[in-house]
């Protein structure tokens, strides 16, 4: 289960990606990782990895 700072991050980057026009096309809670993945963006190439903490930062 997430976190509430996790929940809230999520929301926020899902608002981002709603805020500049992109498809969000996974959005994914890894139960063993205790992380939340989001990707998306109009080539796919958008990919963000949310922590517990309800810190996030981009994956390449």
């Amino acid at each position: 289960m997430p976190t509430r700072d996790q929940a809230e991050a999520a929301i926020f980057v899902c608002q981002l990606f709603s805020n500049l026009f992109q498809p969000i096309y996974v959005f994914r809670y890894d139960a063993r990782a205790k992380t939340i993945y989001v990707q998306g963006g109009v080539n796919d190439d958008i990919s963000m990895v949310i922590f517990e903490d309800g810190n996030w930062e981009f994956v390449l």
